[in-house]
């Protein structure tokens, strides 16, 4: 396995090592033990899976609020999207700043990104299928986001936004500046 810290270091790119012969290939892409030995040593309680039909959804930005908050491990296993981290921590030297990476069934690389986050992403490639692990169960009552297109947080989506597909709770997410201290 091979772990990579992004420019925000709390970020980290996790490519596992597939073993291929003429069948396929075998991949262990979670393991506590071996993802302890380069420091996460989250446990994770939920699996979640989402289907985007159409090239240019964008689900997020996402986060749950403390005592709620999330560590995610995302993973693409059909298609591509450009995934997105937001740094929420408020004393944080990356306070608002993010890192985006393009992960895909094909470069089988995932994205672990701790507490204190929004996560989006926006697909590059039509039936575009995601996974993810969650460190803390989903809470109705915790969950907020931040407007995906906010000016401050100057994220370069691939696509101007009358191309993009996004939920009505999504469109209508405050700004950073009126979330207000979260983390």
């Amino acid at each position: 396995m091979e772990v990579e810290d992004l420019k925000i270091p709390a970020v980290k790119l996790v490519t596992p090592k597939r073993f291929g012969d003429n069948r396929g290939f075998f991949s262990e892409v979670y393991n506590f033990n071996v993802f302890s030995q380069y420091g996460i040593a989250d446990r994770f309680v939920q699996d979640n899976h989402s289907l985007s039909a159409e090239v240019g959804t964008l689900r997020g930005l996402h986060f749950q609020k403390e005592p709620f908050g999330q560590v995610k491990l995302v993973r693409v296993i059909r298609g591509r999207i450009l995934d997105v981290a937001v740094d929420l921590r408020k004393a944080s030297s990356t306070y608002g700043t993010h890192v985006a990476v393009e992960l895909s069934a094909e470069n089988f690389a995932q994205l672990l990104i701790p507490v204190g986050f929004a996560h989006a992403f926006c697909t590059l490639e039509p039936d575009t299928e995601v996974i993810y692990k969650v460190s803390e169960y989903y809470s109705p009552q915790a969950d907020a986001g931040v407007l995906w297109s906010d000016p401050e947080l100057a994220i370069e989506w691939p696509f101007p936004a009358d191309k993009l597909t996004l939920s009505d709770k999504d469109s209508r997410l405050p700004l950073l500046r009126d979330v207000g201290v979260v983390f």
